[in-house]
């Protein structure tokens, strides 16, 4: 497999490929690790491709090794360790403003369920959100489901 490399360690690494939930990137000694799609960018990431390239050369912290032997990184906190050195993960096309509505095609799976994530909600936002609306709709049902059983009227 190659050398060990140390949990916490900020290597360079080149980015070998890209898929839809992150970034697989070579590392020295031949070893290779996965950046999840969550920590290319403090910000929401959509679309790795605006961050990344096939062949780009980055700076990564190793965060772990999981069972198959590969090495979990990370692009964001590399950065936050070294914030003076040029950024590797800058958008590679202007910013998601500015583009033109995506085609079907290149939309998500779940494009008919909104339109992401909001800007400035955080994971923990967004999820209470959804608990408190699930449990208001459950209590709705239940309490449908109670009145066509008979607990509702009053006979």
């Amino acid at each position: 497999m190659g050398m060990s490399l140390d949990i916490g360690s900020i290597l360079e690494g080149v980015v070998t490929g890209i898929t839809s939930y992150g970034a697989f990137i070579r590392l020295p000694g031949g070893n290779t690790g996965l950046v999840h799609i969550s920590e290319v960018a403090e910000e929401y990431v959509q679309d790795i491709r605006q961050y990344l390239k096939e062949r780009d050369t980055v700076q990564v912290k190793v965060l772990g090794i999981n069972n198959k032997g590969k090495y979990d990184l990370s692009l964001k906190q590399a950065k936050q360790l070294a914030p003076d050195t040029p950024s590797e993960t800058a958008p590679v096309e202007e910013p998601q403003e500015a583009q033109p509505r995506q085609s079907e095609e290149d939309r998500p799976a779940w494009k008919g369920h909104g339109s992401g994530r909001p800007r400035g909600k955080s994971f923990e936002d967004m999820m209470g959100r959804f608990m408190k609306e699930s449990e208001e709709r459950l209590l709705d049902l239940k309490r449908n489901t109670d009145s066509k059983r008979g607990r509702g009227k009053s006979r």
